[in-house]
């Protein structure tokens, strides 16, 4: 990395940073929200006559129509976090960084300034608000999971970093239930994050590249203030990075990687990879684990209210603490990543006497973190289902860790095992596939809410052992890597 354009590097690294961690997944503390909102009355009138007691302690009844609002309300907008987000990486593909981060500011803007003006009387308005609010953020996301590539070997742990930012971004939404419980309206707290957007307008265009960042990266690569037409320049060396990518010192041997001209159009194809067993197993195992990530934060205040019997105390402090361990995946995420980056390192070494191919390595170094990734999901899940309130400490400990090694997992598997120039819509279209498994948890929530009578224990028996078959998708990654070994030894 040459060490004249080191500090344009490191702030675009820590403001991308500061970006993911404070506005790019805030939907996901939807549980404080919720409570804020359930305070000011929204959607209050759906109660029973006897569910709107919520003047004392233990007031705050189970209200299954109010319940169902908000957990619709959830599930869209998780929808949209994840479905738009193919859209938005074709955006990103096709229109680079700064239109897609200005369609960002928009979307984000918006959102916020409709949340602020929004009150009990127009509640319906946050159907609106709330979709726009995650494809804003996603956006903020996918337009800076690029700056890993500023810093070479360590791109995995960057990209990781980035997850956990956004995974801990939801921690902004505790901020402003904090803040009304000091006497800071909601209005105001969402007035400041649309001023933020000036922020977000000064970083676009100071410190982001036009185009795209390319990977490996060219000699004497120039963007942002450095450059004042990083565009054209950034697209030449893009395409000379292409050439080179599979014959750096990242990835080994360049012998391996020389193909016919027929192997290496195949190998541009976007529905060859899209299609193919890897990446149909890579969407079962997020589908499945994200299902009950969402499942379990939309209804996180209905859970807590049964289990703390309707004790308003229990359910904020409950809520807190889950909203703190939660700025916490930060910090978890890029163990996973360090995890990928130390073990493809050591895969290199091997390689190079036994020359393996450069997708070998970097499957390999991917397994472990896929294996953990669903031990960890399957640790969450079995707490999730036992009805004890305090062992939800450990449960919220479990879910923040699983969550932040699955996004910051698929997004470093994607770029390892498929081709950059199609990592913006192959990570755009996996994510948008298992969004359509995530508007399962709306059915799942009112069958819970409704003939099982609040009772969630064969619901989560089924999510339990389809939680235990993730475990296919590591195994078969394993699998593939030791078919080329054995071809390998026997060549």
């Amino acid at each position: 990395m040459p060490s004249q354009g080191l500090p344009l590097r490191v702030a675009t690294l820590l403001t991308g940073l500061l970006e993911c961690l404070g506005f790019a997944g805030v939907l996901f503390g939807w549980a404080s929200l919720v409570f804020v909102f359930k305070t000011e009355h929204y959607f209050e009138e759906l109660c029973e006559p006897d569910g709107a007691l919520m003047g004392n302690l233990t007031g705050q009844a189970d209200c299954k129509a109010q319940d169902e609002k908000f957990s619709l309300i959830f599930t869209l907008g998780s929808f949209m976090n994840n479905f738009m987000t193919f859209p938005a990486g074709f955006i990103f593909d096709r229109f680079k960084t700064t239109v897609a981060r200005l369609i960002a500011i928009f979307l984000y803007t918006s959102a916020t300034l409709i949340i602020a003006f929004t009150s009990a009387g127009s509640a319906l308005l946050l159907f609106l608000a709330m979709p726009m609010l995650t494809v804003g953020g996603i956006l903020f996301l996918i337009t800076n999971l690029q700056v890993g590539n500023l810093f070479g070997k360590h791109r995995s742990t960057i990209i990781t970093l980035y997850n956990g930012a956004f995974d801990s971004s939801s921690a902004v939404f505790l901020v402003i239930k904090l803040l009304y419980e000091q006497g800071i309206s909601l209005r105001a707290s969402f007035i400041f994050l649309s001023v933020c957007s000036a922020w977000h307008v000064v970083r676009t265009f100071l410190l982001m590249p036009r185009g795209h960042i390319p990977y490996p990266l060219p000699p004497n690569y120039r963007y942002g203030l450095c450059s004042g037409n990083d565009t054209t320049e950034g697209e030449k060396n893009a395409a000379e990075s292409d050439k080179v990518e599979m014959q750096s010192n990242e990835f080994l041997p360049a012998k391996e990687e020389t193909l016919e001209p027929g192997k290496q159009q195949e190998s541009r194809s976007f529905w060859r990879h899209a299609l193919s067993q890897r990446f149909v197993c890579h969407l079962l195992w997020l589908s499945v684990i994200q299902l009950w990530h969402y499942l379990f934060i939309g209804t996180l205040n209905s859970l807590l209210t049964n289990l703390a019997g309707g004790n308003r105390v229990l359910v904020s402090t409950y809520t807190n603490a889950f909203a703190i361990t939660q700025f916490f995946g930060v910090l978890c995420a890029p163990w996973n990543g360090l995890l990928m980056d130390q073990l493809k390192q050591k895969y290199q070494k091997e390689a190079k006497d036994k020359g393996s191919s450069a997708m070998t390595v970097a499957l390999r170094s991917a397994v472990p973190s896929l294996a953990l990734t669903s031990l960890l999901c399957l640790g969450f899940a079995v707490c999730a289902s036992v009805p004890i309130l305090p062992l939800q400490y450990v449960t919220f400990i479990l879910q923040v860790i699983s969550r932040s090694f699955l996004y910051g997992g698929n997004a470093a598997f994607l770029t390892l095992a498929f081709p950059s120039e199609h990592f913006g819509k192959l990570f755009g279209l996996v994510m948008a596939l298992s969004a359509i498994v995530s508007l399962l948890q709306f059915p799942i929530f009112t069958f819970i809410k409704g003939p099982l009578q609040n009772d969630p224990l064969y619901v989560n028996v089924m999510l339990v052992l389809a939680t235990v078959l993730t475990f296919i998708h590591p195994f078969m990654v394993y699998w593939e890597c030791r078919q080329e070994k054995s071809s390998l030894a026997a060549a």
